[in-house]
């Protein structure tokens, strides 16, 4: 009997274990993946795409206007969340994670279709707009609900460790996104580039969403989401009950996503279009390092996932800040001073298994502050308003900070700021990692 079958027929469906558990991740894991890989795209080309759909004769402009972009795509992505979390607390956890891949590969798909400024003028950046909005709202539904899915399906002992293929996931999407805009580069000219190479990596964006899609098409609803159906206990309106009855553990992952993306799209964005556009490194270098330092990173996730499971979600969570802070300054300082590609490669590292250390308790922390009737839609309000504020503008604050004091350090207060954030947002929550989740 498979879960629906089971709450058709008024039996409880079966309890999570390791094995469901496992595939929930994978499938969690891999969708994440190619989500993230189809948004974190725009970021690894926005040094090439800047002058072709926002010609200036200053390259800081056209660099700053494609950052700002970048940073609109997540105007959209608490709609989206709130969309998907209604779709998923209502109808089930796995049918809105099947329509958010469908979206995010057809979007990224038009994407790489689209005329540029060249061609068609004003309504080049028009277009590239509309669609980084419907890529936003289609993200703002994954993340959440990959979260709440395998937070549902896991052992409450084992949370943690399971819960850390969601951030391997989003960020192991951008190594990949990394290297295939390095390989692209790699096989064409800068001239090629320019005038169509960077077209492929979003246009590989549809192949890799079928994949996920017939991944997700053959997984059954979460244990938790299929009891809640069985005992008639779903929501009617998730979205008005958790804003009404849950508002501050909203705020809290509020402030806990701020610290998280505030620091973390520091390093998976800003820093390539730091290390090439201001420092001078050649893309190709920059490319390639990114990704092999952000995949080594990720092999890192699941540890502090067992960390957290054995520690408590807390204490990993303000290690993480506080190291951030002590690093921040000595990490800009490294590249500004460094020619060494090698160099950037370690000091990229130790940045990314920093932003596993403040990623991987977050998420099923998250899921432990909501009840499961609104737990898609608590998770990815609270997730998506986060990122909105600190997330999607990390890279375009960077650089304005550069641009308006001239200094290359300021971005380091950036994210010192963000995580003093993530600390006290922390001491007033109620240690969760040992306790079930809320029914």
């Amino acid at each position: 009997m498979t879960n629906t079958e089971h709450s058709r027929a008024g039996v409880a469906p079966p309890k999570a274990d390791t094995t469901t558990a496992r595939r929930a991740a994978l499938a969690g894991g891999v969708g994440t993946l190619i989500e993230y890989y189809d948004f974190a795209v725009y970021g690894f080309l926005a040094v090439i795409i800047a002058p072709l759909f926002f010609p200036s004769t200053s390259p800081g402009v056209s660099i700053l206007a494609t950052l700002a972009v970048f940073g609109v795509a997540y105007v959209a992505r608490p709609l989206g969340g709130i969309f998907f979390g209604r779709l998923g607390d209502r109808k089930g956890r796995r049918h809105a994670l099947v329509i958010t891949v469908v979206c995010m590969g057809v979007a990224c798909g038009i994407l790489g279709l689209l005329p540029t400024h060249s061609s068609v003028g004003v309504l080049a950046p028009v277009l590239l707009v509309i669609i980084r909005l419907a890529q936003g709202f289609s993200a703002g539904g994954e993340i959440g609900g990959a979260a709440t899915y395998i937070a549902e399906s896991a052992p409450p002992n084992r949370r943690g460790f399971f819960g850390s293929f969601t951030p391997v996931g989003s960020t192991l999407g951008f190594a990949v996104a990394a290297a295939v805009v390095g390989l692209v580069a790699l096989i064409t000219t800068d001239e090629q580039m320019s005038s169509w190479g960077w077209r492929i990596p979003f246009l590989l964006a549809l192949p890799l969403a079928f994949v996920c899609l017939r991944v997700r098409l053959k997984l059954e609803d979460s244990p938790e989401f299929e009891e809640m159906a069985a005992k008639n206990e779903v929501a009617k309106s998730p979205l008005s009950d958790v804003v009404k009855k849950q508002p501050w553990s909203v705020l809290r992952v509020v402030g806990i996503a701020i610290a998280m993306n505030g620091s973390g799209y520091i390093g998976l964005t800003y820093f390539s279009v730091y290390l090439i556009n201001d420092l001078g490194f050649s893309k190709d270098s920059v490319y390639w390092t990114s990704a092999v330092a952000i995949a080594l990173a990720c092999a890192t996730f699941p540890l502090s996932g067992m960390l957290t499971d054995r520690f408590g979600r807390k204490p990993v969570l303000l290690f993480g800040y506080v190291a951030y802070v002590i690093i921040a300054l000595p990490v800009f300082m490294i590249l500004g001073a460094t020619s060494s590609i090698l160099v950037v490669g370690v000091v990229y590292f130790v940045y990314m298994v920093l932003n596993g250390v403040v990623q991987v308790p977050a998420f099923p922390l998250f899921t432990e502050l909501f009840p499961r009737a609104v737990r898609y839609t608590g998770v990815s309000l609270g997730f998506n308003i986060g990122t909105i504020a600190a997330g999607g503008t990390a890279p375009y604050v960077a650089a304005q900070l550069v641009e308006s004091t001239g200094n290359a350090m300021s971005p380091a207060y950036w994210v010192m700021g963000v995580c003093v954030i993530g600390v006290a947002t922390v001491l007033t929550i109620k240690e969760t990692g040992h306790s079930k989740l809320p029914v």
